[in-house]
């Protein structure tokens, strides 16, 4: 059984010298990180597609079965909103091609102004993508988790075409007031998204946003805790991003997560081992 936990990136500046070493060069920080998780969001690919070259370099600093989910790039999803996409889309597949089975879902996050009269255009896209990619998809639209048809007619077009469908839990944060500038900066820009625990398909993914605070972040995933270990138990593997506002502790957090989860389902595979970080010296 095997449960893939990670961040929302795979270097921040609060992490070098305590999480991985200082000084690092860039093309060695994605080596260090997968010693911490082995899922990772492919956040930046929504901003611009990649060249094959930097693809390849993350291939050869991760292990085979190595998860990224990679969000499709924002010209395909926001400004031309799924419609006369072909160009792009096959610039973007031909970029990440060499990350070959890492490419673990195609990470199809839509705005909030993509509602339920949309899903016609979101099945027909999904239908044309190529065989062999796994997409899951993330809406922002409230209605389709409190509108009963709207919520039928999403998970319709996405079972057709074996699509998972992403939440991204942000009840806990929202909990209560902001404590911190990274908080008060995050309580503008989140969405706040109604929960959504059910799966789809085999391979659930789930993006989960916290506090600065460990302990209520911690308090925060108890649920997810309880549905990680019934999807292992209910032979799924999971994904499982840990965001907090200021993503200082992620990687920790994120394998605290796997940890207690472990502690359900003993039979979970062990997470890699960090790779140790030395004490700079002057020399």
């Amino acid at each position: 059984m095997r449960l893939h936990v990670g961040c929302a990136m795979w270097t921040h500046r609060s992490w070098q010298g305590r999480l991985l070493p200082h000084p690092l060069a860039a093309h060695e920080r994605l080596r260090h990180y997968a010693g911490w998780c082995d899922a990772v969001e492919g956040n930046t690919t929504f901003y611009a597609t990649p060249t094959r070259e930097a693809v390849a370099s993350w291939a050869e600093q991760t292990a085979p079965d190595f998860r990224f989910v990679v969000k499709l790039p924002k010209v395909v999803t926001h400004e031309r909103r799924l419609t006369d996409v072909a160009q792009p889309m096959r610039a973007f597949l031909d970029a990440i091609e060499p990350l070959g089975p890492r490419a673990y879902a195609l990470w199809v996050q839509l705005p909030g102004s993509f509602g339920p009269d949309d899903v016609p255009t979101l099945a027909r896209f999904l239908r044309r993508l190529p065989a062999g990619h796994r997409p899951a998809v993330e809406v922002r639209d409230p209605a389709f988790f409190t509108d009963p048809r709207a919520t039928r007619l999403l998970e319709t077009a996405l079972a057709e075409t074996d699509a998972e469908w992403i939440p991204f839990d942000t009840t806990a944060f929202f909990a209560e007031p902001p404590t911190s500038d990274a908080e008060r900066d995050a309580w503008t820009k989140k969405p706040r998204m109604p929960l959504r625990t059910e799966a789809l398909t085999d391979r659930p993914i789930v993006r989960y946003l916290g506090r600065d605070d460990p302990t209520r972040t911690v308090d925060g995933w108890r649920r997810w805790v309880d549905v990680t270990a019934t999807w292992l138990r209910e032979g799924r593997s999971p994904t499982v991003f840990i965001h907090t506002p200021d993503n200082a502790d992620a990687p920790t957090l994120a394998r605290r997560f796997h940890a207690e989860v472990r502690d359900r389902v003993p039979g979970l595979a062990p997470l890699p081992e960090p790779i140790k970080v030395e004490p700079a010296t002057l020399f």
